[in-house]
């Protein structure tokens, strides 16, 4: 941990990210970096690129995890939360508000030349992300073999598997490649520290216990008592709590998931209405598992929607904070830094190949190219903030396509 937040400081911060964090998981890691690591100057290049990584193989939501991940190593256990939360609620009050205009109106008036603003935008910011990234991270031609072939894959296969391979295979090289450019570790550590890293421990173990129940539990308190039917309330909980464990390679592995799950076994929702509720999502900002809360509306109202969002989100919250509270440990070690020196160039290869792929959801005309371009020249030469560059994109967008 480089400074030290006040939690609200630390809730404002990742607000302010989700709140203007239209295009994906990606464009909400993009964010994240901008602010906290070019910005703000809270963590290190090579601390974000590691928690890219794990949260790349973890269950779950990606850009959950790494926000997860991000509040932990600022403020621990209680940071982790904090972010979690300041990260979902814009898109959760969002898809809330949508989905009682749905099933009280019917289907929402289009909102696609907003988005046609959004998206060369978002390009830009994913593409500035993994410029300010790769000048700290790609130092020689062997880290830039490395973030080249990640994006080669990635862009020519895909899919999960493609990036636990890249992942693995960076890492594998990296050992093989760097091993010897390490000094060598200081072993062991005085007595007192590691007492005081032991007592830190087992206090943040018992304050994590307390908090998670509280993070699982507070939400409840904003909903009447006697809207509450605890059976269907813990139906909605624990079907979308046991799929969050599985859901691996991030968020639209989910919709196959939840699609046999919530329409073909349970019948909460059409198959019109779980598309819908999709569509929904994506134009919210933040992860697309948000639609959860849309098929929990649907189901027991305000109630049922906060009943699906405690159940998807935080599980894989918890696993990525035990995961990076490992990581944290083993990383001080040489063979593992030799390894992670082979993966950050990967993950930023990989987060290349994203923005390839956002673009190519932009309309094929010169006002694409253009927003791109002078987004891209006000995140990397004016060093403006994303969170006024997407919107002013989006009404562009609206006026001019």
């Amino acid at each position: 941990m480089t400074r030290r937040l006040s939690l609200w400081s630390l809730f404002w911060i990742f607000f302010r990210i989700a709140c203007t964090s239209f295009g994906g998981f990606m464009a909400l890691i993009s964010v994240v970096e901008n602010v906290i690591v070019e910005r703000k100057k809270l963590m290190k290049h090579h601390d974000m690129l590691d928690g890219i990584s794990l949260a790349s193989i973890l269950p779950g939501p990606v850009a959950v995890n790494l926000v997860v991940y991000v509040g932990y190593r600022l403020r621990g256990g209680l940071g982790a939360l904090v972010s979690a939360v300041a990260a979902i609620l814009p898109a959760f009050v969002f898809i809330v508000v949508l989905a009682y205009a749905y099933f009280r109106w019917g289907d929402i008036p289009a909102v696609s030349r907003l988005f046609l603003g959004f998206i060369p935008a978002v390009v830009a910011v994913i593409v500035a992300a993994a410029w300010n990234m790769s000048r700290k991270s790609i130092p020689g031609w062997r880290e830039a073999a490395l973030a080249a072939v990640a994006a080669g894959v990635l862009l020519g296969v895909g899919g999960f598997f493609s990036t636990v391979g890249i992942i693995v295979g960076a890492g594998v090289v990296g050992w093989l490649w760097f091993r010897h450019d390490l000094p060598a570790p200081v072993k062991g550590a005085p007595a007192g520290a590691r007492k005081k890293r032991k007592r830190k421990d087992k206090s943040f173990k018992r304050r994590l216990d307390v908090r998670a129940l509280f993070l699982a539990g507070a939400p409840f308190t904003a909903v009447p008592v006697w809207q509450l039917d605890p059976g269907i309330l813990l139906k909605l909980f624990l079907v979308f709590a046991g799929m969050s464990v599985m859901l691996f390679g991030g968020g639209y592995v989910f919709i196959p998931i939840i699609q046999e799950i919530v329409v073909g076994g349970h019948r909460w929702v059409t198959q019109k209405e779980f598309i819908d509720g999709v569509a929904m999502s994506q134009v919210t900002p933040g992860p697309i598992m948000v639609s959860a809360a849309f098929i929990g509306y649907k189901v027991a109202g305000l109630a049922g929607a906060l009943a699906a969002t405690v159940g998807i989100f935080p599980p894989p919250a918890l696993v990525m904070l035990a995961s990076a509270r490992v990581l944290e440990r083993i990383k001080r070690s040489a063979a593992i830094k030799a390894a992670l020196r082979g993966v950050r160039p990967a993950v930023i290869g990989m987060i290349f190949a994203a923005a390839v792929v956002v673009g190519k959801t932009a309309a094929p005309v010169w006002l694409s190219g253009a927003i791109f371009a002078a987004a891209l020249f006000a995140l990397l030469r004016l060093r403006l903030e994303a969170v006024w560059i997407i919107p002013t994109a989006g009404l562009l967008g609206l006026l001019l396509y």
